[in-house]
């Protein structure tokens, strides 16, 4: 199988450090060769989004063609976060797939609500994840027309 990648930058906002980790290696594992950045918490994801403080300079913070964001994180969380985003005119064309533990009906309508283009609820195996990272690179990085 050859590698994927249209050579956009997936940006992931998980404040949990061994998830960052196996969402890095299962994407290695499922060949979505992107390049993959990290932010923890939706404070920082909006200073990256926004180029501000440590992010300030297109090479610190290349713009993303998708987020995949976790509701659950401390300073500003997911659900807030996902509301500044797609409030922002500068941001809002940008994807964001909601990608947590949390099960509950009011985060799923919320989410949607907000703006979200998704909402999975993260898988508990590693195989399963390799498998939602192998379908996430096919569906939006080899189908989707993302906004330039």
């Amino acid at each position: 199988m050859k590698p994927q990648g249209k050579g956009i930058v997936i940006l992931l906002a998980e404040d949990d450090a061994d998830d960052r980790l196996l969402v890095k290696e299962a994407l290695e594992e499922s060949r979505v060769l992107n390049e993959l950045r990290f932010v923890e918490d939706g404070e920082e994801l909006l200073e990256y989004l926004r180029r501000q403080g440590r992010y300030a300079g297109e090479n610190q913070a290349p713009r993303p063609g998708l987020v995949l964001l976790d509701l659950n994180m401390p300073r500003k969380d997911g659900r807030e976060a996902l509301r500044e985003i797609k409030a922002d005119p500068e941001l809002r064309r940008i994807p964001v797939v909601v990608m947590t533990t949390s099960k509950a009906e009011e985060d799923i309508f919320r989410s949607y609500d907000s703006g979200a283009s998704s909402y999975i609820t993260k898988p508990v195996t590693f195989e399963r994840l390799v498998e939602l990272m192998k379908t996430l690179g096919q569906y939006w990085i080899e189908f989707v027309e993302l906004p330039g």
